[in-house]
Order: C-alpha cells, then sequence, then structure tokens
C-alpha cells in the first residue's frame, strides 16, 4: 500500500460499461513506452534476487494505473481477455468495481501487483515501491496473507512518543559502527517498544500483525529494490524519520519499522525469515537472535533522556491538545449530528493510511477515501466514520442532497435495487435494499 514517499492521488470514477471495456481498447493516458521502461526495471530487479530471497519470483503481472481516470497498462495480458496489445505492453481500464492504490488485486483472472501512476521519479524510491508491491502479490504463495491489527494506541499521546523513540534509537543502531554500541541502542529501541506494550496490550498482537504485512513487504523493497548494503541502511535510516511528518501512526509506523528491524535481522540472523511463520513478531526474533535480556524498566526514564532533551514530549503533548479539539468535532459531525449511514458487508477500500484518524471505540475516520460495497460506492474528500464493529460507515447528512445523492465532502452512486430512506434520528439517513422493510 502507499508509504510516506508516494500517496495516492485523487480518484474519479470513469463512466463506461463493463460490457464496452471488453469489446474496445482503451486509449492510454500513461505513455506505453514509460510503462515499458517501468516493466524493464521490474524484471531487473527480481532476476537480481532470482527468488533467492523469499524462495519465490518476484517476477509477474504488473499494472499500472492512472487514478485520473483508470486507464491501465499491463506487462502482460489478463486471463480474462480485456486488456488488449499494444507493442510491448496490454492496455485497458481498470472498472470502477476495482480499488485503486497501491498494493495487490485479483482482477480480471489474473492477480497483479497494482502501482498507481506516476511512479516516483527518483529511482530508489520507485524501486522500493515496485519490490514491495510485487511482494504483495506473492504473499498468498508464501502464506503470509495476514490480518492487520487495530493500532489506535499510536494516536495516544504515550504510543506515538514512545514509537517516536524506538524509531530514535533504531535510528541510531543503523548508523552504528561497531557491534556493541549496535546492541545497545538496539536494547533501547525493544525497551520503548516493551514500555509501550506494557501500556497498551493488545498492542503486541496489532503491531505485529501490520508489520508482519506492511512492514516485510517494505523492508523486501528496501532489501531487493536497491542493489548495496550501504544505500539499504542510508534508505532505512531516511524512512525512520520521513514518517515521523505523517500525519498519523496508526497505519503507516510499519513501514519504518519494517526496513529497520529486517535488515539488522539479515546481520543477526539470516535465517530469520523462515521463522516468521512461527508467529514471532520482529522485535522478538531481533532479540532472540542477541540473546538480550529482557527490559530493564527501571532504566527507562535514563535511557529515554538519551533520545529527547524534552522538545519531543513537549511537541507530542501540544499535538494532543489539538487533536482532543479535532476529536470533538470530527465526533460532532459524525456521531452526533445528522449521518448518512452505510451497512458494510463485502468492503473495498481506497483511501491514504497516512491520513487516518483514529476517534476510540466508535471507529476510524477517513479524510478521503473511496468506498464499495453491494449497494454500490461513496467517494469522500471530507471525512467518513468506519465502525467495522458494527460493520457501518457514516458520513454527514448536514446538506444532504437527495436528488444528487451528495453531501458535504461526499457523493455516493447506488446499485439498482439500494434507496436511501429516513433513519430513526432527526436528519439521518439510511441506505438499504429496496425489499427490506427496516425503515
Amino acid at each position: 500500500m502507499p508509504t510516506a514517499r508516494g500517496s495516492i492521488s485523487r480518484m474519479l470514477a470513469l463512466s463506461i460499461s463493463l460490457a464496452g471495456l471488453a469489446a474496445t481498447p482503451a486509449i492510454a493516458a500513461i505513455n506505453p513506452d514509460d510503462a515499458a521502461r517501468v516493466f524493464d526495471e521490474a524484471k531487473v530487479i527480481c532476476n537480481r534476487d532470482a527468488g533467492a530471497l523469499w524462495g519465490h519470483t518476484l517476477c509477474g503481472p504488473m499494472l499500472l494505473v492512472d487514478p485520473a481516470d483508470r486507464s491501465a497498462v499491463a506487462n502482460q495480458a489478463d486471463a480474462g481477455g480485456v486488456l488488449k496489445a499494444s507493442g510491448p505492453v496490454f492496455i485497458g481500464v481498470l472498472p470502477p468495481s476495482e480499488i485503486m492504490a497501491n498494493t495487490s488485486i485479483q482482477w480480471s483472472g489474473t492477480r497483479w501487483s497494482e502501482i498507481l501512476w506516476p511512479l516516483p521519479e527518483n529511482t530508489e524510491k520507485r524501486h522500493v515501491m515496485i519490490a514491495h508491491e510485487s511482494f504483495h502479490r506473492i504473499q498468498p504463495d508464501l502464506k503470509m496473507v495476514l490480518h492487520e491489527g487495530d493500532n489506535r494506541h499510536l494516536d495516544t499521546l504515550e504510543g506515538r512518543y514512545l514509537l517516536q523513540l524506538e524509531w530514535r534509537a533504531l535510528a541510531k543502531a543503523l548508523n552504528a559502527t561497531t557491534s556493541a554500541d549496535r546492541k545497545v541502542a538496539i536494547g533501547d529501541a525493544l525497551l520503548f517498544r516493551s514500555e509501550r506494550y506494557r501500556i497498551f496490550p493488545n498492542a503486541a498482537e496489532g503491531e505485529g500483525a501490520l508489520e508482519s504485512n506492511e512492514g516485510v513487504a517494505e523492508y523486501t523493497g528496501v532489501r531487493l529494490g536497491l542493489p548495496t548494503p550501504k544505500a539499504r541502511i542510508s534508505y532505512a535510516i531516511g524512512d525512520l524519520s520521513a514518517f515521523v511528518e505523517v500525519p498519523s501512526f496508526v497505519r503507516s509506523f510499519a513501514y519504518a519499522t519494517g526496513p529497520a528491524y529486517g535488515l539488522m535481522l539479515d546481520q543477526a540472523d539470516p535465517d530469520w525469515r523462515r521463522k516468521l511463520a512461527s508467529g514471532q513478531r520482529l522485535d522478538q526474533l531481533l532479540s532472540a537472535a542477541l540473546k538480550l535480556p529482557s527490559p530493564a524498566f527501571a532504566t527507562l526514564k535514563a535511557r529515554e533522556a538519551i533520545y529527547d532533551d524534552g522538545t519531543l514530549r513537549t511537541h507530542e503533548v501540544k499535538r494532543e491538545q489539538a487533536k482532543i479539539a479535532h476529536m470533538a468535532a470530527l465526533k460532532a459531525k459524525l456521531v452526533d449530528g445528522p449521518v448518512l449511514t452505510l451497512p458494510l458487508k463485502h468492503s473495498n477500500y481506497q483511501f491514504n493510511p497516512q491520513t487516518l484518524q483514529p476517534l476510540g471505540d466508535l471507529g476510524i475516520v477517513y479524510p478521503t477515501m473511496r468506498l464499495t460495497d453491494e449497494w454500490g460506492a461513496l467517494d469522500v474528500d471530507g471525512d467518513a466514520l468506519v465502525n467495522q464493529e458494527k460493520k457501518v460507515a457514516n458520513v454527514s447528512a448536514a446538506g444532504f442532497d437527495p436528488s444528487k445523492l451528495k453531501g458535504a465532502g461526499w457523493s455516493l452512486t447506488l446499485n439498482k435495487g439500494w434507496i436511501v430512506v429516513p433513519g430513526t434520528r432527526k436528519g439521518d439517513v439510511i441506505v438499504q435494499k429496496v425489499e427490506d422493510p427496516g425503515h
């Protein structure tokens, strides 16, 4: 999925029937020659590895998609025959039913590495992205398709603070010139992480799940996308500082920790990747490989002072105060005020993971997203609240125009057989099936 080095662009649906897609080749907005060069770069990366890292080649179907018009260029034909040959590439249009994101998708009988166009101009960033998304495509073959955990604690004051201390210690470890200094810094990183897990009992499971998915994918991107150990270390250190700037760590943190832990595990235990199947987290694997003692919580304040002179905590306290006010405004807009509620059953999401805002037990706020389900599609550029436990999504119904199915910051496209009806509270509306007598 997207990282701080390449977030999702704006998304527009294209009005074209699926029948038309099958019959008429698209005129690719993506220059086929430029796409072919990307495919050549991907081939160099996967051939250089030759399947050594994971025991499985990263070479395979790749689909480049322009989010402005959904035009697509692929490196091979699709099993369903929708894409049409155009020189060395294949062109078409990705239907509105499919998500547009840096990820892997199953479409038209083929599993693809999907990458949004344009790719980064910087060669290192582009190659890391190519290898990252190629890994996502082979995850099912590696039996590494994982459920991503709930990491809302990383939007709290202490959760964010301890994570950034861990990042600083990891950067120090990566920069270390001796194995002794590296081991001390790794011990500090694991101390800060252990304190986070002590404060938030469910944090270990949630963080471990995301690191085993996006963290390992980003490690793969760095390890295979870059040709030298020096370049990999430099890139991993850059990630540990770059992700400090993203609005939320909830789903982005693993892009920073994954390469750091993975590269240090390469040195400490070259066989570590085979041990992922045991369910051990990256931090557990590194601690075991280095035979580190249990965290000494009594030393926490002293070790903390090495990485923060007080300015980091001051910054995080100010951020927390601003966040509390912002959360109150979001609750007023998406919970207390009139809302449009949509049921979630077979949902696909398209979003920027760096912007998500937890709203306590009420769910996660997506400032921008495209949400599809059996009822149709919701396009949001002004906040939506998703509650996975209740299987519903809310947007503000203030200013809702039933004739256009639009509200403040969102628009709705309904499939046949679905309607909008009044909710139980004044001003609320609900999407439901026509034959549903519930309201």
